[in-house]
């Protein structure tokens, strides 16, 4: 399977609170939900296009624990994302969950670069992460993200937990999709390149 991340940010980065706030993780976050107003039918087609491409998922553990508290409790199947979340096997990054709820729910645990990437080596479509930042960095810095999709949003929040930190290890992208939505929103896909190359005089 390859291994996809889709990650909606702002255009300083930010990627908290995004869809709206949680009481517990956006604590003390005044500006959620600031990509929703943004998403267009076309954007919202796309969003509902990926997660129908997906053969499994793979969270961190709090981006896990927020989806199946939203979408892990809806029954309504025909929701292209309920349907998709409901019906194919999760896997989770965790060292401290051990009794998940979500149906179809297998925790990763231990060597996890390793588990991945037995995931990675079974035929199939596309493992996705949505969301799980801390997650996309490790998993980023272990070169196992064969896309890395983002939804840039036309907004500057100024504050909030961000994509990539200050400090972290840097790396080249191979640009291999663009496209601007109607109300800003831009589609960046990107695969992992290895280093930059940098200027020398």
């Amino acid at each position: 399977m390859k291994l996809t991340t889709t990650t909606q940010v702002s255009v300083d980065g930010v990627m908290q609170g995004n869809g709206g706030r949680h009481p517990v993780l956006d604590a003390g976050f005044e500006r959620s939900g600031w990509a929703r107003p943004l998403f267009d039918n076309e954007a919202m087609t796309f969003v509902n296009e990926v997660y129908q491409r997906a053969d499994a998922f793979l969270f961190g553990r709090r981006t896990y624990e927020l989806f199946a508290g939203y979408w892990g409790v809806r029954e309504d199947l025909e929701n292209p994302i309920v349907g998709a979340l409901n019906t194919r096997p999760k896997y989770v990054a965790s060292n401290t969950l051990t009794d998940p709820q979500w149906a179809d729910t297998t925790v990763l645990s231990g060597d996890v670069a390793a588990a991945i990437g037995e995931l990675k080596a079974k035929p199939g479509g596309e493992l996705q992460v949505h969301g799980s930042a801390h997650l996309v960095r490790w998993l980023l810095e272990n070169q196992l993200v064969d896309e890395l999709t983002l939804l840039v949003c036309p907004v500057v929040v100024g504050q909030g937990t961000r994509l990539f930190p200050d400090d972290g290890p840097d790396t080249a992208l191979d640009l291999v999709e663009s496209r601007a939505f109607p109300k800003g929103i831009t589609l960046q896909v990107y695969r992992p390149a290895g280093r930059p190359q940098y200027a020398t005089d």
